[in-house]
């Protein structure tokens, strides 16, 4: 558990004059209490109050594990037949006298907010955490990098397996299932999320997914894939050619690749989020295809895969030394072929520093 996390929480809501707060996000539980779980449609919370020790509730199936996973306070259950939010709003009322809680209002919904309010109605739940949290996850410790430089060597790992399955008439799911297959049998717990492998003009639609489209010579193959080791995520790209390529395939491949290092390269603490996102894009625009460059330029990266902040044009936030996320510039047009080459990184204070390897030059199989 993360306790200099929970007592700077702890601290906000005595100055903020707040009761408490029920933290709901499976990843934000996650961080601060050690305990890892997605609960799918079951009621998982963290709660924190300002005058009392924090506490776990969740499904009483998953108690025992809340209590070996390091968790150092009390952790409560609830059976499948019992009214969870009765039960959680009767703990909390066992534990404060307070009525004004805050809540993670980008994760709590609409329904489960009337739920809770229903079953604690002298409560008010009025104050958003989600901006506290994301400060806390922001900066990385170095213990936190070395975890996430691990994952990064799983990940170049995963390259290697997927680029040695490419074959005639190979499927994208079976490269995926292969590259997957292998790395469990290596002892890495899971993906990051799901592995994405693209063929050809597949590649194009940069929220595809993987699928039984079969690979022909002359293609390329996009792989974006990420690893979880000890509770830290990877996330990194690489676009590869399966036989000789068009040279518009090759062209977009070299302006994806030029954008990507120059952003990499002069990404430096003290400029914005803004500026950063320009230098790729401003390249990607004036090599003519800036209309096909139609998404962020990165995201950060932590005990989840997508964290705050979000590397885009209009985000004037500045990049800090600990600050990890990705650069992954990609050009999709469609009917001819999808490029995307992303690493993710850390910043240190003399720049980015990525902790995926793999190659990133046209490598062709």
């Amino acid at each position: 558990m993360n306790s200099e996390k929970i007592n700077q929480l702890t601290n906000w809501l005595n100055d903020q004059n707040l009761s408490g707060a029920i933290i709901t996000n499976y990843h934000s539980v996650a961080y601060l209490s050690g305990f890892e779980s997605d609960p799918i449609e079951r009621v998982l919370a963290l709660v924190l109050l300002a005058d009392h020790e924090p506490f776990l509730f969740g499904p009483a199936l998953e108690v025992n594990s809340m209590k070996e996973s390091g968790w150092q306070y009390e952790a409560f259950g609830y059976e499948d037949q019992e009214n969870p939010w009765s039960k959680l709003a009767a703990h909390i009322q066992a534990a404060t006298h307070g009525t004004f809680f805050a809540v993670e209002a980008d994760n709590m919904t609409i329904a489960r907010l009337n739920l809770l309010q229903a079953a604690f109605p002298a409560a008010q739940f009025i104050t958003d955490i989600t901006d506290q949290i994301n400060k806390l996850r922001l900066i990385k410790t170095p213990a936190e990098i070395e975890h996430m430089k691990a994952a990064g060597r799983d990940a170049d790992r995963a390259f290697e397996i997927g680029f040695q399955a490419l074959k005639e008439g190979v499927s994208e799911l079976a490269v995926a299932a292969e590259l997957e297959y292998q790395l469990k049998k290596s002892g890495v717990v899971g993906m990051s999320f799901e592995t994405l492998v693209q063929f050809g003009d597949h590649a194009a639609d940069p929220h595809g997914s993987t699928s039984s489209r079969t690979l022909s010579a002359g293609e390329m193959a996009l792989f974006d894939l990420g690893t979880m080791t000890e509770g830290y995520a990877s996330d990194a790209t690489r676009t590869v050619a399966f036989g000789p390529v068009s040279d518009e395939a090759k062209r977009i491949h070299a302006v994806t690749l030029e954008a990507q290092l120059a952003a990499q390269s002069q990404a430096k603490v003290g400029m914005t989020a803004s500026e950063l996102d320009a230098v790729a894009r401003d390249i990607i625009t004036k090599a003519g295809y800036g209309e096909y460059f139609n998404h962020r330029l990165g995201h950060g990266l932590g005990s989840s895969v997508h964290e705050f902040p979000s590397i885009m044009a209009g985000n004037d936030m500045t990049l800090e030394e600990g600050m990890v996320f990705s650069i992954e510039p990609g050009i999709y047009v469609p009917g001819v072929a999808g490029v995307r080459i992303e690493d993710s990184g850390y910043m240190s204070r003399d720049g980015f520093v990525p902790y995926t390897h793999t190659s990133k030059e046209l490598l062709q199989f």
